[in-house]
């Protein structure tokens, strides 16, 4: 790339604009229930969550040193579970680093602008080293901090690393907006929900297992419908894509099978095998795969059925557990016994102009996500060798 530095972590670390540190070894004694949270690879995930973290008590900070956060840390869970990140701002709850965690740090933010580091770290540069580091002993996959200290890193001016970080953060910005939007969404729908079907239940509504409310289309064996050309051809859904969404390690499958096994934006999905779970579909075009119920009512709005499935999912998961000897599961009859209240017509029809609009609104979000995912997936390795070039 024309005008970017070839360097390397190491010759940085000698001219004193990078640290790439590793966590405190605390002892069990040393852990407390309040104080400063000690992170750990669980607590990392593209942010973090320190919600029943073991903590260090808080004069451990001064104690720790430089193993404490600070912001424009990038975090880099290098033991175990390799490749998570996290980026500290000045909103992150201050927290101590555990052995499982790698730190680098901006020295001189006028050279190496910090946000840069983080998404660099998502590029094909370092995961490309890392992917060639991690599995080199017999252990758990691990990147020990030298191999850190001597990485390839390729630098644009310090402009162009702003102005990089920048575009890449306002996505970034948006798309948790847009999460926590379909959260509260998704809040107001279950307190309406409950609100009518729980608390102030009336008397006299009709009761009907939920198998009779909807239909439960169970996938296909999705192996014995190969894909025969490069052109009819879909991903398959399965219960790792339900979780995920679709990446280029998914499976597929021709399209010429039968038009119900076609999963389309803004189906209902349950997954009743293994991780249970009930989703609205929000990916792309797709085959439906076996352990995976598509479900569809022609009687009943999407919400209905949708909630009815939610409310019941937490039995269906003691159910899965309680005979899970190989993999747990649910059957039909599992169905057949979870009840649902069905309102008058009328009833129903006034609670649907409430919980309609707030399942289309949650289904457009969710497209709107996935669109502003993809370009970021697609910018960041371009703007990151220099294919794509933005200014600041």
């Amino acid at each position: 790339m024309s005008g970017w530095l070839e360097t390397s972590t190491g010759k940085l670390i000698d001219a004193g604009v990078l640290k790439i540190g590793d966590g405190y070894r605390a002892k069990n004694d040393e852990l407390v229930a309040s104080g400063f949270p000690f992170a750990r690879a669980g607590n990392i995930n593209n942010g973090f969550q320190f919600s029943g973290a073991d903590c260090l008590p808080s004069h451990y900070a001064e104690i720790v040193g430089e193993k404490a956060s600070r912001s424009g840390d990038t975090v880099f869970t290098s033991k175990g579970t390799v490749g998570r990140f996290g980026f500290v701002t000045e909103k992150t709850e201050k927290f101590i680093y555990s052995p499982q965690l790698c730190f680098w740090r901006s020295l001189k933010q006028d050279e190496i602008f910090p946000l840069f580091v983080y998404y660099w770290m998502h590029g094909n540069e370092f995961l490309g080293q890392v992917e060639g580091l991690k599995g080199q002993t017999d252990m758990a996959d691990y990147v020990n901090l030298a191999d850190q200290r001597r990485m390839s890193i390729t630098l644009p001016s310090f402009f162009e690393q702003k102005a990089i970080a920048i575009l890449l953060g306002s996505l970034d910005d948006k798309l948790d907006l847009l999460h926590r939007q379909n959260k509260t969404l998704e809040a107001m729908a279950e307190t309406l929900f409950r609100q009518w079907f729980v608390e102030d239940v009336q008397e006299g509504w009709n009761e009907r297992p939920l198998s009779g409310i909807a239909n439960f289309l169970n996938g296909l064996a999705c192996q014995k419908y190969p894909p025969t050309n490069d052109l009819e051809k879909l991903p398959v859904l399965k219960i790792r894509e339900l979780s995920s969404g679709i990446s280029e390690t998914a499976d597929w499958a021709t399209n010429q099978v039968k038009p119900r096994y076609i999963v389309e934006a803004g189906d209902v999905i349950f997954a009743w095998s293994a991780s249970l779970m009930v989703k609205v579909w929000d990916g792309e075009k797709c085959v439906l795969n076996q352990h995976l119920f598509k479900v569809t009512s022609d009687e009943f709005p999407k919400w209905f059925y949708l909630r009815w499935c939610k409310h019941h999912l937490a039995e269906f998961i003691a159910v899965a557990a309680s005979h899970a000897t190989t993999m747990g599961h649910i059957k039909r009859g599992d169905l057949d016994a979870a009840m649902v209240l069905v309102p008058p017509p009328s009833v129903l029809e006034t609670m649907s102009k409430q919980m309609q609009p707030l399942l289309d609104k949650q289904i457009a979000i969710a497209r709107q996500r996935k669109t502003l995912e993809k370009l970021r997936d697609t910018l960041l390795p371009k703007l990151m060798n220099g294919e794509v070039r933005v200014a600041y």
